[in-house]
């Protein structure tokens, strides 16, 4: 059984990570982890940062942002219970998917949880890259997050929110990363007892015959 320690949720602050932030309460709940929630802070979001008329105004401007920001992120935990969950609150100032990254790889975090889109217009556009990003080259497993349907959701005895895993789809490709997020699918789905189904995409198979052949070599891998 593979376990989660500690599980970093970057938050934005839009729809998305909120709730993107309630799936990683309810892991960390679950495997009685430490969730550390990180915002970052992007001077390119504000162009006027560069026109300071000195070195110490342009630090105190982004002293006063990331001050903001550790503000809104302790308003945004508020929101949501959080009773018996160890919580970590964390603001860095830099672009979100080296801060993201690097931050992941120092506190060796077992699972990074994010929203798949951020805010409306460009800055939605933007978090989307930066989850695709972090997924491409994060040393962990990471868990991107739509609206989930109604139906994933519950609420337990003490009415906090809990996420169900009902069905898993583990899509392999007989490599060796396949083999290991395998791992993953297979203690998800011990840990919730939810339905684990394997999947082996054929491409470019030329004739039927070979078609089936490969149907069959690719049945009996997934069956090994």
């Amino acid at each position: 059984m593979l376990k989660i320690k500690l599980i970093l949720c970057p938050v934005d602050f839009s729809e998305f990570s909120a709730t993107a932030y309630r799936y990683a309460l309810s892991v960390a709940e679950h495997y009685q982890a430490k969730l550390v929630v990180q915002h970052i802070v992007e001077l390119w979001r504000y162009p006027s940062a560069g026109f300071a008329a000195s070195a110490s105004l342009y630090d105190e401007f982004c002293q006063s942002l990331c001050e903001n920001g550790k503000e809104h992120l302790q308003e945004f935990v508020k929101n949501y219970a959080h009773d018996g969950t160890q919580l970590e609150l964390v603001v860095h100032q830099g672009m979100a998917p080296d801060s993201i990254l690097s931050f992941a790889q120092a506190k060796k975090a077992d699972v990074i949880v994010m929203g798949t889109h951020g805010q409306r217009g460009y800055d939605r556009l933007m978090l989307g890259s930066v989850t695709d990003r972090v997924m491409r080259s994060a040393s962990c497993p990471v868990l991107a997050v739509r609206n989930p349907p109604r139906e994933l959701m519950a609420t337990d005895t003490e009415g906090r929110h809990v996420h169900l895993l009902r069905q898993i789809l583990f899509c392999t490709d007989f490599s060796e990363n396949s083999e290991l997020a395998l791992n993953y699918a297979i203690s998800a789905t011990e840990e919730y007892d939810a339905e684990l189904t394997l999947l082996h995409v054929l491409e470019e198979v030329p004739s039927r015959a070979n078609k089936e052949k490969a149907i069959a070599a690719a049945t009996e891998q997934l069956l090994s």
